[in-house]
């Protein structure tokens, strides 16, 4: 990331991670917190906290709950992948219900994005 820390984000940041939503809890202590190649969670990436991060596999993972979904959300979800990716940031984005309702779905295409990523 060379020096896209924020630190002024950070306490932010600290507080969800003990704050998560039912579904980033479900999502990292079922999955991800095992996953064989690391993932953070709340990463501070510019003035952005992305939901999980891995830095192996440049894979930004969030998880969007109903507000994504307004025309407000959609358009700052768009500039915040468009930030992400002038990165070279990947962004996989998932619907709070998808998480609840297809878990296994939902950790098979980040298993997919993972392995693909580091084959490159």
């Amino acid at each position: 990331m060379n020096g896209k820390h924020n630190k002024a984000l950070t306490p932010i940041a600290r507080k969800l991670r003990k704050d998560m939503t039912r579904e980033e809890r479900h999502l990292w202590y079922d999955f991800l917190r095992e996953y064989p190649i690391r993932f953070l969670r709340q990463k501070v990436i510019g003035s952005y906290v992305v939901d999980f991060y891995c830095a192996a596999a440049k894979l930004v993972v969030e998880l969007d709950g109903s507000q994504h979904y307004e025309e407000k959300g959609i358009a700052d979800d768009q500039t915040r992948t468009e930030f992400l990716q002038k990165y070279d940031l990947r962004v996989l984005r998932f619907a709070n219900n998808d998480v609840m309702k297809n878990f296994e779905g939902v950790c098979t295409v980040i298993d997919r994005e993972v392995q693909e990523s580091l084959r490159v």
